[in-house]
């Protein structure tokens, strides 16, 4: 798309320009490098056959996708349930895993065999058929073996039933799951030749990640000792041997690491692995680093490095997964991601130390990859390109040509600070006129906003808002002590920062209307955006977005509540001295002080920050007698501005518009 386009005279884009969107993820490098295989998600009505004319029912529905490096083409037209995804490639490269929703089931494992470059061979067999459906599909490096995770047919019916619910666990509620299940789902094991299925291991703790070992000889699994660790973060690496006849697996603990790890890398000599991670007594402000785990003992691959492993740049385009864990290229060569400032690249480090730029676009994000020695998938994009899929180089889908109107090119302000240079960025409308101003806020804290695509930000462009966001202290993309300037003391140098920015913006773009802004976050943005109207009066209208109001109830209902506070502010909310400290930096003891009209916005299945957050907050607002309006959205979780059901996320944005034009 030509960004210099315009719009006709007279029209604007409205929040069902969604619908036209079609979004790319799992990119699946083959073995031999020459493919790719990925799933496209798209927006279509629930029921094609049968549409409701006085009802729209626009769902995702998702297929695989496959390139040999040209444009891609569709590989799977499954039309029941939700589609198809999580692709993955045999050793040999003739068979393609996947996952299909099948009527009721969740997910069936499915095997579809591929001729020469790429094409189908046959028909799709199903594996499996567990009423849970399974997840986390793992080829053994020989071939023999799929591992994946099911919680096989057992069913909870007591919400159904009315029956209680019996609860001794500390954290038994979830983001994204609701409910968790009384035991976590087992690991499984599919013999590709002989055509059986039989469990592996049946955890009494959740299993984080696996990888197999080169050698088939069994795998890495990371996981905590029991559950309150688990609350706690505290995992540890294990080895998992193969089961032996009908005897159970029992994994043995290899690395006593006591703190949070991910993004398995089993070295090619079989003996060494590489995870992504803190060590233990770092929290959760200390950036994820590459660590080379050998005898037990671990060691540092991005020394020097002073950015996070791994992709932290918000965006609203991302469906599906988005793999990052990092790959090994050679015995020598680890390839990693990481966000640095508001972009995500490629790097390496050596196995004796350095990190090089292997793909790094300081205007892009690369969101998802996989790789091997022979090649790289993955998925780029940038604040003016919408998520596309490459193979070694070559882009392979034209998904931005489907963008339905112009997209606009943000300028860059910068703003000063104790620990030097902030830096954001304004999006406006075409033309000269004088346009409304927006403060939005990123969620984390130790997140990011930057160069990744953001729908949402181009459509309030497109329709006449100047879109201002920045990374203030606390973000993560500008080295540890910037995330570590706001441990202990949000709502101070943190908020400072973001007016500053806004300051900037007004003073350097003329075309901002200093006299009608507003202010607008989600996550940690709204807890920020509901701090801010708390102690200043100078927006006339704020959006708060899956809030926090109250930091002591939230250490009791959040599922990282547990932990959270201790990480990010060093408090306990179950002791009365931290628990009054929580109290100040509440912006629920400011609420008296706001006069801002305020739209809440949450959804009911968050457990990140629950609703009872935005309950908090509506109901003071009213006792206030604050312009307030709450949209509660039903079945929902903590992401629905990203990948939420289509359907609401136009309602969320129709929200927004109405309360912007409203109060503007």
């Amino acid at each position: 798309m030509n960004n210099s386009q315009t719009a006709p005279s007279g029209t604007l884009p409205g929040p069902d320009t969604l619908l036209a969107l079609a979004f790319p993820s799992d990119p699946q490098l083959s073995p031999d490098g020459k493919q790719v295989a990925f799933v496209l998600a798209q927006v279509e009505e629930e029921d094609r056959q049968r549409p409701d004319p006085d009802f729209a029912r626009p769902r995702y529905r998702s297929h695989l996708w496959l390139s040999d490096g040209g444009a891609a083409r569709q590989l799977t037209h499954g039309e029941s349930g939700r589609g198809d995804s999580s692709p993955r490639w045999s050793p040999d490269g003739q068979t393609l895993a996947f996952v299909r929703s099948v009527g009721e089931v969740k997910a069936a494992l499915m095997l579809l065999p591929l001729a020469q470059r790429g094409q189908a061979g046959g028909e799709a067999r199903r594996v499996t058929h567990f009423k849970n459906g399974v997840s986390g599909l793992h080829w053994s490096p020989d071939g023999r073996y799929l591992a994946f995770f099911t919680g096989g047919d057992t069913e909870d019916k007591r919400d159904e039933r009315g029956e209680a619910r019996v609860i001794t666990r500390p954290v038994y509620r979830a983001n994204g799951a609701d409910w968790l299940p009384e035991r976590p789902a087992a690991l499984w094991l599919y013999d590709v030749e002989a055509d059986k299925l039989r469990e592996w291991y049946a955890p009494e703790v959740g299993i984080g990640a696996l990888a197999w070992w080169p050698d088939s000889r069994g795998a890495l699994l990371v996981q905590s000792e029991d559950e309150w660790k688990a609350s706690q973060w505290r995992q540890d690496v294990y080895d998992l041997p193969l089961p032996v006849a009908d005897a159970p697996a029992t994994p043995q603990k290899i690395l006593d690491w006591n703190s949070a790890a991910h993004g398995l890398a089993p070295h090619p000599d079989g003996e060494r692995f590489a995870l992504i991670g803190r060590p233990a007594g770092k929290g959760n402000t200390e950036h994820a680093h590459l660590y080379l785990i050998e005898n037990g003992q671990h060691r540092r691959l991005d020394t020097g490095h002073d950015h996070p492993v791994g992709d932290a740049v918000g965006g609203d385009c991302h469906v599906g997964a988005f793999p990052e864990a990092p790959r090994w290229l050679d015995g020598n060569t680890l390839l990693f991601s990481s966000t640095v400032r508001g972009s995500v690249g490629l790097f390496t480090a050596h196995i004796g130390g350095g990190v090089k730029a292997y793909d790094h676009d300081p205007q892009g994000v690369i969101s998802a990859f996989t790789a091997n020695e022979h090649g790289v998938a993955l998925i780029r994009e940038s604040a003016t390109r919408f998520p596309e899929v490459e193979l070694n180089g070559q882009r392979v889908t034209d998904l931005h040509a489907r963008f339905p109107f112009p997209v606009r090119e943000p300028q860059r302000v910068t703003f000063e600070t104790e620990l030097g240079e902030g830096e954001g960025w304004v999006l406006l409308p075409e033309g000269e006129q004088k346009v409304p101003a927006l403060l939005n806020i990123h969620g984390g804290p130790h997140t990011d906003y930057g160069h990744g695509f953001t729908h949402e930000f181009q459509l309030m462009a497109a329709c006449g808002y100047g879109v201002c966001y920045s990374n203030p202290r606390g973000s993560v993309g500008y080295g540890q002590a910037w995330v570590d300037a706001i441990h202990g003391r949000w709502g101070t140098v943190d908020a400072e920062d973001l007016l500053n920015f806004f300051d900037r913006c007004l003073d350097t773009v003329p075309r901002l209307d200093a006299t009608k802004t507003a202010v607008m976050g989600g996550s940690y943005g709204g807890f920020m955006t509901n701090w801010i109207t708390g102690h200043t009066t100078r927006f006339q209208a704020a959006i708060t977005d899956r809030c926090i109001s109250n930091l002591i109830s939230f250490g009791g209902t959040s599922d990282i509540g547990l932990r959270f506070w201790d990480d990010e502010l060093g408090l306990d909310f179950s002791r009365r001295a931290d628990a009054l400290k929580l109290w100040d930096l509440s912006p629920l003891q400011y609420v008296e002080n706001v006069k801002t009209p305020t739209l809440i916005v949450h959804s009911v299945l968050d457990h990140r920050c629950p609703v009872e957050q935005a309950e908090q907050w509506y109901a003071a607002l009213h006792k206030h007698q604050v312009p307030v309006r709450f949209v509660r959205f039903p079945e929902e979780n903590h992401e629905l501005s990203r990948s939420g059901r289509p359907d609401r996320r136009l309602t969320r944005l129709n929200e927004y518009f109405a309360w912007l034009e409203r109060w503007l």
